[in-house]
């Protein structure tokens, strides 16, 4: 940490180019002598990141930030605060404290947080910055988290982790036996220390994958934000139901839509039907929970076709995802739809449809915008149609 870029005149700097690029910053060089130029762009990287999804840090003056990649992978305080919100007790063991904003709220609900961080870069800054905060209940570990759990002597009332999720050359992984550290192979130690134990994972984790590696999963929370899945949440307890619920947020501006279920249940019967007055669009964390089946059953609805998820009903609904009245239906035949399609302004979606958007905007000389909304979709009797919309 180069704490001379905390004073107050770098940090006025800072304030004053907070819409500059980073790129822009850096090239035109420091103006301190004691600090470089790709310091003050690193910086400034941050604060443009954490003005939205870190609020909180963003309003005090003497924060520190990470590189750009540690700050992708954190929690957005909005994530942390539900993520709080499931758990209290008195000692929270994360495995993976990062710069800390997991921490810093699960601080409000356990006597003591112990903040394990192998990277000593980042491990400093946590520190600082949670301190800055005013967190007193956070104790903090620099060393490797699992070796600390094997020497320790403690039970914890929840263990967390969002282990990390990329390989010694920097690339992606997916699978949770490849991030760091390795839940599945510790699962046992795990539950030594804990009955308790909270995972995230990225939300391109394939559900019945993440099932198979860490096998005691009794909840699956999918958190979406303004309908884009942020992080996956996986409760694991000893002796688990063979029923796993999964839970589905989609934290908007205008409110939350929220929709719970039982992971591959089997027994619901799913209605199917043509085109009827309104179309439903499910938000993003149902389309990755896979509850199609359990949402046409509890929202009265009908789908269009299996593997369209898309839903219809002649009456107008509470549902938890997008909402349309449908104004007119068409076969898809596109001598007849050119004339009638091109040079509109609509937004268009396809779902089980064998042309992309951007093929069908070209097609069909379609602007983007406007308010009306164009679904190319398949019915139940697989066949191709258009429906024209508007939203509700």
């Amino acid at each position: 940490m180069n704490k001379a870029l905390l004073q107050k005149e770098v940090q006025e700097f800072l304030r004053n180019n907070l819409k500059t690029t980073p790129a822009k910053l850096a090239l035109r060089g420091s103006p301190f002598s004691n600090i470089s130029s790709s310091e003050l762009a690193q910086q400034l990287t941050g604060l443009q990141k954490a003005e939205k999804k870190l609020p909180t840090w963003f309003a005090n003056r003497k924060i520190y930030y990470p590189p750009k990649l540690n700050l992708e992978q954190t929690s957005s305080e909005t994530t942390a605060k539900y993520k709080a919100s499931l758990i209290h007790g008195k000692t929270l063991l994360d495995l993976t404290g990062g710069l800390g904003i997991d921490d810093f709220y699960f601080a409000e609900n356990f006597k003591e947080v112990i903040h394990c961080e192998l990277n000593a870069e980042l491990s400093e800054i946590a520190v600082h910055n949670l301190n800055q905060l005013g967190r007193e209940n956070i104790s903090f570990k620099n060393e490797d988290s699992i070796s600390f759990l094997k020497a320790s002597n403690n039970k914890f009332d929840v263990i967390y982790a969002d282990p990390g999720r990329r390989d010694n050359a920097g690339g992606k992984v997916f699978r949770l036996a490849d991030c760091l550290p390795n839940i599945p192979e510790n699962i046992d130690l795990l539950f030594n220390k804990s009955n308790t134990i909270l995972i995230k994972t990225s939300p391109l984790l394939d559900l019945q994958a993440g099932i198979s590696e860490l096998r005691f999963v009794t909840e699956i929370h999918i958190i979406a934000i303004n309908n884009d899945v942020k992080e996956l949440l996986w409760f694991l307890k000893k002796g688990k139901n063979s029923d796993i619920k999964i839970k589905t947020l989609n934290l908007k501006n205008t409110g939350l839509e929220e929709f719970d279920g039982i992971f591959n249940k089997t027994s619901t019967e799913t209605k199917y039907s043509l085109p009827q007055t309104f179309l439903f669009e499910p938000n993003a964390a149902i389309m990755k929970s896979g509850l199609f089946g359990e949402v046409a059953s509890k929202t009265n609805t009908s789908k269009l076709h299996p593997n369209s998820h898309l839903y219809t009903s002649d009456q107008k609904i509470k549902f938890p995802g997008r909402n349309f009245k449908i104004i007119d239906v068409h076969e898809y035949k596109p001598i007849n739809l050119k004339k009638k399609l091109k040079n509109i302004k609509a937004n268009i979606t396809t779902r089980n449809f064998p042309e992309n958007v951007a093929s069908l905007r070209k097609k069909f000389k379609i602007k983007d915008g406007g308010k009306q909304f164009i679904f190319f979709t398949t019915n139940l009797n697989n066949e191709k149609i258009v429906l024209i919309c508007e939203k509700v």
